[in-house]
């Protein structure tokens, strides 16, 4: 049985308020989403403490890399829990955020997930975690009307072991089979380049679906699929987001161009977005992504959250109903989700874009959800 822990009972000396943040710092994690989300939470931790803290105590980050290993987010929250944090934010992969979201729930510490889609984040329904993006079945959904708006009919997807994957497979299934879509498996053992370009052939789809890691093995299965004259003209998707990463563009260049994938801003920031997007782009000194938007809306909540509520982590967890804080990408509010147990931002934007052939460093909005 896992007993909760309580932090100090006191909040009125001035010590730090300490937030447990995890993100996938280090392989075969993807460091690259990490290092984004964490370049958000800090900048927004800085903000905070400029503007005075929380209640004049200065917010920390309590950092654990997690490098999507579930076992290994799991022992963080339990040491995070020991250590006193007020709270826990962070984390990309889904599987490794379901861990860490479960293991929370036990400890009766609140966690607001910052980047991971997994619709069934718990177990059961819990108070203790509530998160910002949308749900999978939701953003895979407007994918999936997406291809069919654009005239694809027959999709081949390559994907990887993993929930994830297998989830967003079904996803998209059930999505596109009452609508005339189908959606076919490539039986492949290995995802290697030249067995996924016959059986892509073989199936005669006019859709490649890259559910698998990043730069592995997505990369030279792209690179294949250009390069073969049999495939001229399938569109290839990414819909988990790997070519919104400047790593994707570096590897690829023109080849990465024209590779939808889901993104979750609005097509046109605000001016705090606006504000926000150029710290955050002199801090990366690199492509900018929707997950560093993600880290810095977190820590802006969970901010507004201890201000208003205190470090008592039992209040913060029964806070999530009266949340209302202007984020980067829209005003953020809370709502319990169906089928999801959590407490869940309904609001968050969702496009599908790809990057301009004509411009790889560009994106261009093709589908709004």
């Amino acid at each position: 049985m896992v007993t909760e822990v309580r932090p100090p009972a006191r909040d009125d000396t001035n010590a730090p308020v300490r937030i447990g943040a995890l993100a996938p710092l280090s392989r075969p994690g993807w460091d690259e989403a990490g290092r984004h989300l964490l370049a958000g939470m800090e900048l927004a931790v800085h903000e905070v403490n400029d503007t005075g803290g929380i209640a004049g105590r200065p917010l920390e980050l309590a950092v654990r890399d997690t490098a999507a290993d579930p076992d290994r987010a799991v022992a963080a929250v339990d040491e995070l829990a020991r250590l006193g944090v007020a709270a826990l934010a962070g984390e990309y992969h889904s599987v490794v955020a379901r861990a860490a979201a479960t293991r929370a729930d036990a400890r009766g510490l609140p966690f607001l997930c910052s980047s991971a889609v997994l619709d069934a984040l718990t177990d059961r329904p819990t108070r203790w975690v509530a998160r910002l993006p949308p749900v999978q079945s939701h953003g895979w959904r407007i994918y999936a009307d997406f291809l069919l708006a654009a005239g694809h009919r027959r999709i081949a997807v390559v994907a990887a072991p993993s929930l994830y994957w297998e989830t967003g497979v079904r996803i998209l299934r059930s999505h596109l089979a009452p609508r005339g879509g189908t959606v076919v498996a490539l039986d492949v053992r290995e995802p290697a380049p030249a067995s996924v370009c016959d059986a892509l052939v073989e199936q005669d789809a006019t859709v490649l679906l890259l559910l698998v890691g990043h730069p592995e093995p997505a990369v030279p299965i792209v690179r294949s699929v250009r390069r073969d004259p049999r495939l001229t003209g399938v569109l290839i998707g990414a819909p988990a987001g790997q070519p919104e990463f400047g790593t994707w563009a570096a590897s690829l260049g023109a080849d990465g161009a024209a590779v939808p994938f889901l993104r979750y801003l609005p097509e046109h920031l605000g001016p705090l977005g606006a504000r926000v997007g150029t710290a955050l782009r002199e801090r990366l000194g690199d492509t900018l992504s929707f997950v560093a938007f993600e880290g810095y809306d977190t820590v802006a909540v969970l901010a507004e959250v201890l201000r208003s509520h205190g470090v008592d982590r039992a209040r913060t967890a029964g806070s999530w109903a009266g949340v209302s804080v202007d984020g980067t990408r829209g005003r953020i509010r809370f709502s319990r989700a169906p089928d999801t147990g959590v407490w869940q931002w309904a609001g968050a934007p969702v496009q599908v874009v790809d990057r301009d052939p004509a411009d790889p460093g560009r994106f261009r909005v093709l589908h709004t959800g």
